[in-house]
């Protein structure tokens, strides 16, 4: 019988490329699979506190095996910040805000921030950091970066959150400038779930 591991995330988008991946032989599910189940609050204060946090909170609530994410921008300059508060960095979503507008409000405040800093000084990555836990422990950890430089302006019109303000160097580009493949090669999320796909093989094999 194929194990049910739980995505926890209602993007759909999330779970089908941590199933495509991940390519292991399981019934993978989401949080909308789950009406009604209460959120785990993530205020840990690392993203692995935050990943193990939701892995757990979520393994226990629903007896499945849970995979969970935190992932963020960390800017040296700013002593590791947005991190933890990346996707409220500027304050939380307001009624009937665009994701893209507070998308756009986190990043002004980091250019506003950053504003006199020269370029050698504006060294930041993603950092995204995975766990996948049963209901009783923690089975599994990995964490992924990729390395860049805060720009001084918005370049680029895809991806989102912090996209257009973080300059790659190995890739010539922002991320925002970048296609889909070529952000999926050297994604902070892309290289956490590489690091977690022969981990959770073996795992799987032990079964």
């Amino acid at each position: 019988m194929r194990r049910n591991i739980l995505v926890a995330s209602t993007n759909p988008g999330k779970v089908a490329e941590l199933r495509a991946m991940l390519d292991a032989d399981v019934e993978w599910v989401g949080l909308s699979d789950f009406p009604g189940l209460p959120e785990v609050e993530e205020d840990g204060a690392t993203f692995a506190e935050n990943a193990r946090k939701k892995a757990i909170g979520y393994a226990r609530a629903t007896g499945l095996w849970t995979i969970a994410d935190d992932s963020g921008l960390v800017v040296d300059a700013l002593g590791g910040e947005p991190g933890v508060k990346s996707a409220r960095y500027s304050g939380d979503k307001l009624p009937g805000e665009e994701r893209t507008l507070l998308d756009y409000r986190n990043m002004r405040k980091v250019l506003e921030l950053l504003e006199g800093v020269p370029a050698g000084k504006r060294t930041a990555r993603f950092v995204c950091c995975l766990c996948l836990a049963s209901p009783k422990e923690v089975l599994l950890e990995s964490t992924g970066k990729v390395e860049g430089v805060i720009t001084d302006r918005e370049i680029g019109s895809n991806g989102f959150g912090y996209d257009p303000i973080v300059f790659v160097p190995d890739m010539g580009k922002t991320v925002a400038q970048m296609t889909a493949e070529e952000k999926n090669s050297i994604s902070h999320r892309g290289n956490a779930i590489r690091k977690l796909k022969p981990l959770l093989d073996e795992l799987l094999s032990w079964e």
